[in-house]
This record gives structure tokens, C-alpha cells and sequence, in this order.
């Protein structure tokens, strides 16, 4: 077995093919994850940037090859000294364009994307891996990156449900049924720690009001409680959690 991932880690025509194989469908099996669930960057996007990745440390391998044989006089005339690793570097430095595309703030002051960065981010490093034949970090990487994005969400949103800190966005038809929503926080033992409004436009007239409340839930209460009980009051056109 040893002698086979030895021969594989070889920069032949047969395990560049299988390093580019390997990139395009563990980042293709990674972007089906977030394309499943309608996230920004899906399934073409991941198998890009792992394939790409995976390019850009064969393409390393292949010039540091080609100084030391071939391109050794030619290098020794001129006085190279490229240093290959920065290619890898590159294009870790270089994902972060394709990251910062997929985070946005919402309207409710709410930030989406950050998941969908860090797994392109992820993809890219585990493109790295396979290009550079480091198979067996690279299977551990790939089970890893699918249990966060597949199986942590079930279990974070378990803990969010039952953690006492809530962040509720609120949209009320005037800002006067704003006090009756606080004196019914206060009646249920709910703190509030901060809370947004959002500005009148500049002719002193908005149709509706906007708000996001910080909370501290008492420990006998839940997040769907909580926003199941203030969609029930006056002047609540909608409510929903951030």
C-alpha cells in the first residue's frame, strides 16, 4: 500500500490525472452539500476552486522539477531562486476575493455567507492537498469539511434553540406599539440588552418600523416560544430570529 501512494505522489502523466480527479470531485461533493440547501457558492464553485488549487501545486512541483533537471543550467545562468511555495500561498491569499463576494448583511442587520467563505476557503486548501499528493491529511480534510457543513448545522441550531441569548428582528406597523412590546418582555422576565430602530426617512414618515432586540431569556424559556408569543401581540407584522 505504502509502495502505491509512493508511486502516486510521483509527478507522472497518471497521478496528475488522478490529483486533478480527486480535487474536482471531493470539491464537487462539497459545493452538492451548499447547493442543496440554496447557499451562494454551490457545486461548480467548489469544484473550480479545488481544481484549481490543485493546478497551482502541481504547476509548482513541475517548474521546482524542471530548475533542477532540465532548466538547471538555464537557472544557474541567471541566478533563480524561486521560492515554489509561494504559488500554494497565492491561492490561499487569493480566495478571499471569491469569499468576501458570497458575505452580505441583510436588510435585518443579519450577516449571511461567512459558512459558504469558509468552506470555499476550506476547498481551496483541500485542492492544495491533493495537488501536492498529500493524500492521506487530504481524506481526513474532506470527511472533516462534510461532517461541519452536513451534520454541525442539526446540532448548532439544538444549541442556539436552548442558549438564553436571542437576537429578534421585529417589523411593527408605528412606533407606538414599541413600549407595549417592551412591557410585555419585561412581564415575561425577558432582559433587553440593546435594541436598533430603524431612522424615519427624511420626509418624517416611514410605513413601518423596524427593530432588532438583543435578549436574555429566563432559563425555563425557548427562542420559538419567545417568537411565537410576540407575533401574538398588537403592531407585530412580522418577527422572525437573527
Amino acid at each position: 500500500m505504502q509502495a502505491v501512494i509512493a508511486s502516486l505522489r510521483q509527478l507522472t502523466l497518471w497521478s496528475m490525472m488522478l490529483r486533478v480527479v480527486l480535487a474536482m470531485l471531493m470539491g464537487g461533493l462539497i459545493g452538492y452539500e451548499r447547493e442543496r440547501t440554496s447557499h451562494p457558492a454551490g457545486f461548480r464553485t467548489y469544484m473550480l476552486v479545488a481544481i484549481g488549487a490543485s493546478l497551482t501545486v502541481m504547476m509548482s512541483q513541475y517548474y521546482d522539477l524542471m530548475l533542477r533537471l532540465q532548466w538547471a543550467d538555464v537557472a544557474a545562468l541567471v541566478g533563480s531562486r524561486t521560492d515554489m511555495a509561494r504559488f500554494g500561498a497565492q491561492v490561499v491569499n487569493g480566495i478571499g476575493f471569491l469569499g468576501a463576494g458570497t458575505i452580505l448583511v441583510t436588510s435585518r442587520q443579519e450577516v449571511q455567507g461567512l459558512t459558504t467563505a469558509a468552506g470555499l476557503w476550506a476547498s481551496a486548501c483541500l485542492g492544495l492537498a491533493i495537488g501536492a499528493g498529500f493524500y492521506e491529511c487530504m481524506l481526513v480534510a474532506f470527511l472533516l469539511i462534510l461532517f461541519s457543513l452536513s451534520l454541525l448545522p442539526k446540532l448548532e441550531a439544538a444549541v442556539n434553540e436552548h442558549s438564553r441569548f436571542c437576537n429578534v428582528y421585529l417589523e411593527l406597523d408605528s412606533i407606538e406599539n414599541l413600549g407595549g412590546i417592551v412591557n410585555r418582555l419585561k412581564a415575561d422576565q425577558v432582559r433587553l440588552f440593546d435594541m436598533e430602530i430603524e431612522k424615519a426617512s427624511p420626509s418624517g414618515h416611514i410605513k413601518h418600523i423596524n427593530a432588532v432586540f438583543n435578549l436574555l431569556l429566563p432559563k425555563s424559556s425557548t427562542h420559538t416560544e419567545l417568537l411565537a408569543q410576540l407575533s401574538t401581540l398588537d403592531g407585530v407584522l412580522m418577527v422572525d430570529e437573527i
